[in-house]
């Protein structure tokens, strides 16, 4: 095969990479919080109910911003029902997955857990703006992050919890384009009580980061006229504006569906153009920057039937999917896509992150385990700090069906603060190894220190509970730097992490 060619060049860069780039989500979802983060009688669990076997996991990953509560489930969400004594909590019933809330982790178990991820994890908190609005966002900002003095603040106190939350970056509701959304609302409705709850939110903290909702796909029909629609309402009040999106093979088409990172690229691209063409109609300085706060492989034809089945249950399993190889190297290819983008995605959030459609796996009472999309996310996150450097790769290609010739190497690089770089590389071809050579300019690099690649001779192979580690990422031999040169063969169907010094 055709050797794929790129430079790397301190001089050309995209962005320094923002560490809410690598956040995650946690949706009262399933299984994603109970009998995944929160399982009281677990044989690992601590003295709040949080299994330390999964806590350690997330440690691992690595993530940063965790969204919360949802996600659909934030439109019918009352936040007073998840705080105080547990067992005065209401039981709801929960429209967006057809389930029965009892509200046992809440509010507070929510800042509890974050502060035993470590101090890198950081709340990112949702408003109910679908069936709730302005001054019940209010209210929960009182709550969750006036000191005291307040009916509010005094209560939280009241509940346990005397130093406030200090939640800075809130989601001004959830995809409320979508007609399956509980309060589903047009672009000018949106617009107008995003607009407002903002200006009081910032009255009562100016310094508050509010992330409005932008389309839940680009292939929504209303896609661009709502951004632009929403930001003529919001745009000096906001921050960033919202994306999501989600992936899948469809009827058998492989080939397309490991070139989704091509979608995900436009999108961001597309969001861009109009956040910026509005920046341009109001005459203003300010750049909206990108939150993409969920995005994943997930096999979302399923899920309907799924839903559609229940019967008001507890946490019952939902998008439980199990990842294989050929996941992991889209998923791969994805977290290369936000990274190449860096300069306006400043947030991004991986859905979710236990059980749900998820890197970790969990059984009640039993064991926790890493999905094959662990492996990808947790390298970015611990080598993907830094600089990101321009890369235009210049590839051999193939035909896809919906994206038409597209590039066999999807790849970034990041340079951190110490001059170390870092190569993210996805080999696309299904059956053909990938020769690639780099030229550094301008780079003092002199050693590889490390290629792993996740690839396997089953691109089906996949982590379950009874073999937990079947894939893992491995060593690959024979990558060189000499004379300014990187030059390394890629694995077919394989995510690669180069680390050079």
């Amino acid at each position: 095969m055709r050797t794929a060619r790129f430079t790397l060049d301190p001089a050309f860069t995209v962005a320094e990479v923002n560490p809410r780039l690598f956040g995650s989500f946690v949706e009262h979802l399933g299984r994603c919080v109970y009998t995944g983060i929160y399982e009281p009688g677990h044989p690992t669990a601590d003295e709040a109910g949080l299994r330390t076997d999964v806590l350690d996991l997330v440690r691992e990953l690595g993530v940063t911003a965790i969204r919360y509560p949802g996600g659909n489930f934030v439109s019918g969400y009352k936040w007073e029902d998840s705080v105080g004594p547990v067992e005065d909590r209401p039981r709801r019933l929960d429209l967006a997955w057809r389930s029965t809330e009892t509200n046992r982790f809440g509010l507070s178990e929510y800042i509890a857990f974050l502060r035993k991820i470590g101090p890198r994890a950081e709340p990112m908190m949702a408003v109910n703006l679908g069936t709730r609005g302005v001054a019940e966002a209010l209210e929960l900002q009182e709550y969750a992050n006036h000191p005291a003095g307040t009916a509010l603040s005094d209560l939280r106190v009241e509940h346990g919890d005397k130093d406030p939350f200090g939640i800075r970056l809130w989601c001004l509701g959830n995809e409320m384009d979508g007609p399956w959304q509980t309060g589903h609302k047009t672009a000018e409705e949106y617009g107008r009580v995003a607009a407002e709850t903002a200006r009081a939110m910032r009255q009562a903290d100016p310094g508050v980061e509010l992330v409005a909702c932008g389309s839940s796909g680009q292939s929504m029909e209303t896609f661009a006229e709502w951004e632009a629609t929403v930001l003529k309402e919001t745009y000096d009040l906001v921050d960033f504006i919202s994306l999501h999106a989600y992936y899948e093979p469809l009827d058998g088409d492989v080939d397309s569906f490991l070139a989704s990172a091509v979608d995900m690229e436009s999108f961001i691209e597309n969001v861009v153009a109009t956040c910026d063409h509005i920046g341009a109609r109001l005459k203003s300085k300010k750049k909206i920057n990108l939150s993409f706060d969920e995005w994943n492989v997930w096999y979302m034809s399923r899920t309907q039937a799924e839903v559609a089945a229940l019967d008001w249950p507890e946490a019952p399993r939902l998008l439980e999917d199990n990842y294989s190889v050929l996941d992991a190297v889209v998923f791969g290819s994805l977290l290369i896509a936000l990274l190449r983008h860096a300069d306006r995605v400043t947030v991004a959030c991986l859905a979710q992150l236990v059980n749900v459609i998820a890197p970790i796996m969990t059984e009640p009472g039993g064991a926790a385990w890493r999905q094959t999309t662990f492996f990808p996310f947790a390298q970015a996150s611990k080598h993907g700090r830094g600089e990101v450097l321009d890369v235009r790769v210049d590839s051999p290609t193939y035909e896809t069906e919906k994206y038409g010739e597209t590039d066999l190497l999807h790849a970034t690089a990041v340079r951190a603060g110490d001059g170390t770089v870092t190569v993210f590389a996805v080999n696309r071809s299904r059956t053909d190894a990938l020769p690639l050579d780099v030229a550094l300019n301008g780079l003092d690099l002199t050693e590889v220190v490390e290629h792993s690649a996740l690839a396997d001779a089953d691109p089906d192979a996949r982590n379950t509970a009874a073999e937990p580690e079947r894939v893992v990422p491995h060593l690959i031999d024979g990558t060189a730097l000499a004379d300014g040169r990187l030059t390394a063969v890629l694995e077919p169907l394989s995510w690669n992490v180069i680390r050079l010094a």
